[in-house]
Formats: C-alpha cells, sequence, structure tokens
C-alpha cells in the first residue's frame, strides 16, 4: 500500500494516540496530526478517584505521555487546544478552531479516525451550575475536585450509583467526609445482581457511607458564600458542600453525525471490526464509537480505555495497510470499593432473557485460599448460563481476597463461547496460598451444570 500523505486524527487520550502512534509506527512518511481540544494528550483517567484520595499526590502524576514526547518522539504534528468544528467528506477537510487565538483553520486529509471520546453527563437542573457541583470524566475534572477538596468540605453528596459514584464514596470518606449515595434506581449498581448489590450494602454501611435508591434529584441550593450547600430531592434535602454528579456519560458523536456518518442504534458512531465507519476514509475508535460485543453478536457500546487503546491500534494499523480486526468486548470490569472488590463480565440474566436466552443462574460462597491456610475470605459469585445450550453468558464476583481477578478466565470463556461444561473442567491453577482445589469459579460451574438442560 502507498503509504498515506496526510491522516488527521481527532481526539487524543486512549484511541486517538494509539492510532496517531501505530501509524507513525508503521508509516514514518506519513504527516500525523492530532487535535485536541483540551491541554493533555495521554493520561490514566481511571486512576483519578486513587489520585484524589492522596492529598499530596499531583494530578498530573496520571500524565502518560507529555506533548513534547508526542511530538518529539512519536514524530506526531500534536495540536493542543484545537478543537475540530467541522468535517467535509467530500473535499476531505477538517475545520478546526485554535482556541488560544481563536483562528478558524481548515486541514486536507486523506485518511481521518474519530478519537472524541464521551463525556460526562451534567444535569440540567437548577443550582447544578453552582460552585462545588463536580463531574468526574476529563483530568481537568479530578484536578477540580481536588481544589475543592482543599476547603474542607464535611459533607459529599454522590447523585448515581454506578462504578465512579461507588469508588468515589470510597475515596471521599477515605477524606473525611460524611457521604450520602443517592439513585434515581431501585438499587445500586443498576443492571447488577442483587446478591452482588447486598454484599455491596453491607460494606458501605460498615464503612458509614449512607445510601438512597429510588430517589429523584430536582436540584441544588445555595448557601450564604454563594457555593452549593444542599441537594433538593422529592424526598427532601440533604445538605452538602461538595457534589459529585455521577449519572454516566454520552458519546461525543456530534461532528460525526453532522457530517452524515452512520450512527449506531446505541447513540455511539457505527463502525465494523476494522474500526471503519459508513465512509471508507474515516475511522473511529473508543468511547465515542460502538464495539462488537462477542456475546450479543453485534454492536454494543461498552466506554472503557481498555477497548478504547485496542480500537485506536487496530484503527491506525488498518489506516497503514493492515487488516486487523478488532475481535470485540464481552463486558468485562472490575472496581474497588473500600476493601470490597467487585468485578462483572457478560451479561445478566435480565438481559439474557430480553436477547432471547433462557438464563438460569446460581450464587455460591467459597473461599479464596485452601482450608486452614491463613488469609483467606469468602468470595461470591453469581453465574449464568442459557438452560438450552449449556452456553457460559456471564458473571459477577464479590469479594476482599482475590475476586476482581477471577472475572479474567470468566471473560476469556466468554470470548471462547464455552459452555459451563467447558469452564467445569478448565484446568486453573491450584496452591494454598491462591485457591482451594475446587477454585470459586469451578464451584459456581459444577452448581451451575445442574440447572442446564442435558447435564
Amino acid at each position: 500500500m502507498k503509504p498515506l500523505d496526510r491522516v488527521i486524527v481527532i481526539g487524543g487520550v486512549a484511541a486517538g494516540m494509539s492510532a496517531a502512534s501505530q501509524i507513525r509506527r508503521r508509516q514514518p512518511k506519513t504527516r500525523v496530526t492530532v487535535l485536541e481540544r483540551g491541554d493533555h494528550i495521554s493520561y490514566g483517567a481511571c486512576g483519578m478517584p486513587y489520585n484524589i484520595e492522596d492529598p499530596k499526590r499531583p494530578i498530573d502524576d496520571l500524565i502518560v505521555l507529555s506533548a513534547e514526547e508526542a511530538r518529539d518522539k512519536r514524530g506526531i504534528d500534536l495540536r493542543l487546544r484545537h478543537e475540530a468544528t467541522a468535517i467535509d467528506l467530500e473535499s476531505s477537510v477538517v475545520t478546526m478552531t485554535d482556541l488560544d487565538n481563536d483562528a478558524t483553520v481548515h486541514e486536507p486529509f486523506d485518511a481521518l479516525v474519530i478519537a472524541t471520546g464521551a463525556r460526562a453527563v451534567r444535569l440540567p437542573l437548577p443550582g447544578f451550575e453552582l460552585p462545588g457541583v463536580e463531574v468526574l470524566r476529563e483530568l481537568g475534572d479530578g484536578a477540580a475536585i481536588k481544589k475543592a477538596l482543599e476547603r474542607g468540605p464535611k459533607r459529599a453528596v454522590i447523585i448515581g450509583a454506578g462504578y465512579i459514584g461507588m469508588e468515589m464514596a470510597h475515596v471521599l470518606t477515605s477524606r473525611g467526609l460524611a457521604v450520602t449515595v443517592l439513585e434515581k434506581m431501585p438499587g445500586l449498581l443498576p443492571g447488577w445482581h442483587q446478591e452482588t448489590v447486598k454484599t455491596l450494602e453491607e460494606t458501605l454501611a460498615t464503612h458509614g457511607v449512607e445510601f438512597f435508591t429510588g430517589i429523584t434529584v430536582e436540584g441544588a441550593e445555595a448557601g450564604p458564600e454563594g457555593r452549593v450547600a444542599a441537594v433538593l430531592t422529592d424526598d427532601g434535602r440533604f445538605e452538602a458542600d461538595l457534589v459529585l454528579a455521577a449519572t454516566g456519560v454520552r458519546p461525543n458523536v456530534e461532528i460525526a453525525s453532522s457530517a452524515g456518518l452512520r450512527i449506531g442504534k446505541t447513540g455511539a458512531i457505527w463502525v465494523n471490526q476494522r474500526q471503519q465507519t459508513s465512509h471508507e476514509n474515516v475511522w473511529a475508535a473508543g468511547d465515542c464509537a460502538e464495539a462488537y460485543h462477542r456475546i450479543l453478536r453485534r454492536n454494543d457500546w461498552f466506554p472503557l480505555g481498555t477497548t478504547a487503546n485496542k480500537q485506536g491500534r487496530i484503527a491506525g494499523a488498518n489506516i497503514a495497510g493492515a487488516s486487523q480486526q478488532f475481535r470485540g468486548i464481552v463486558g468485562t470490569c472490575g472496581f474497588l470499593v473500600f476493601d470490597l472488590e467487585l468485578a462483572r463480565t457478560g451479561i445478566g440474566e435480565v438481559e439474557a432473557e430480553a436477547e432471547g436466552f433462557d438464563p438460569v443462574a446460581v450464587t455460591i460462597r467459597q473461599r479464596s485460599r485452601a482450608h486452614g491456610y491463613p488469609g483467606g475470605e469468602p468470595v461470591q459469585v453469581h453465574m449464568v448460563a442459557d438452560r438450552e445450550t449449556g452456553l457460559l453468558l456471564g458473571a459477577e464476583l464479590a469479594g476482599r481476597d482475590g475476586a476482581a481477578l477471577r472475572v479474567d478466565p470468566v471473560a476469556a470463556a466468554l470470548a471462547a463461547h464455552m459452555t459451563v461444561a467447558d469452564l467445569q473442567n478448565l484446568d486453573l491453577a491450584y496452591a494454598p496460598p491462591f485457591a482451594p482445589v475446587w477454585d470459586p469459579i469451578l464451584v459456581a460451574a459444577n452448581q451451575l451444570i445442574k440447572k442446564v438442560d442435558g447435564s
């Protein structure tokens, strides 16, 4: 393949920089321009809660690749504080604004990568523009929260009980705040199984975190200094001098949609497994793009840094002449709340039934280490399969000693479309310090297979 003269990447961080770096490595003569509207191009966003937990650690510790390294070592034409505003697919031109000089620039391209990511949902409610109401998505958000904590707030309200909300309940409690979590859905961790949620609730209560579910937030109220002082709901007023809105994220697809690119049913940019959009010279990767789901066997949207890095790398390789495919996701994630590890992969009963499966499930508890070896803790496993075929569909894990990473063999099994019987016979590592002779994963499979037809 003849090297391209000019490639433009809209957006940095995981997907954008992975794509740009791949193109430069494979086609060193190609000019690769990265447009990033922010001040940073590559940082570990998932590490922000843990950085915020440590008041002595600067937020810049999360920067993975500096602008200087991108320019000098990787040869990338990096333009910070440049926001792409339009894509003309007929003329292959990107229009951008230099935010520092308020200047409009038009740049041609041979190939284009859209890696515009996703943005935190900001609640359109009265009072949510007040100082002290924060979100956590970009590095600047993390810096703003650390600065807000320097004021010595006493009470925090977190709106939303998903991953970020739960991680930040832990973090803000560790920073000495009294924390209240408000969730509009009937339970914490919407979409997770009730047994997993119950384990989480017990942990939160042990650490003094209050939580209220099935509650609707109506606004925020200012105090005498003009900063947030309370959150108003349909169930009363909750005092707070720090509020975190953790109600989810939305893909940034506006520039792609305006250009006429196909937007998928999920609301993210449609891509094939080569990361190509509906236009042959335009690619998309990361949190703005859909991803093929191996269990659902169609595109889904599951924004996560590991997916963004893989998709960006594949997009860059294919632009440079490779023929690679993103094999897909199975929806694997994990997080820590105080000392409780939680992880999940695949789909649960409700989603499985909606997809036409006949789900069966078990919940078991098994020690993390061999009997008689010190330090073991119970690991709870909730596992789901299809009754008729025995196909493994998903699992959730909760525990305090090696629970989260036990999700990985299940994720591998899902990717391989294994049955419960296949999982049951996996040769997992056994040694008393690490696992009992029957690992919790195998115990769950042993119990689940009894519910599978023809077992």
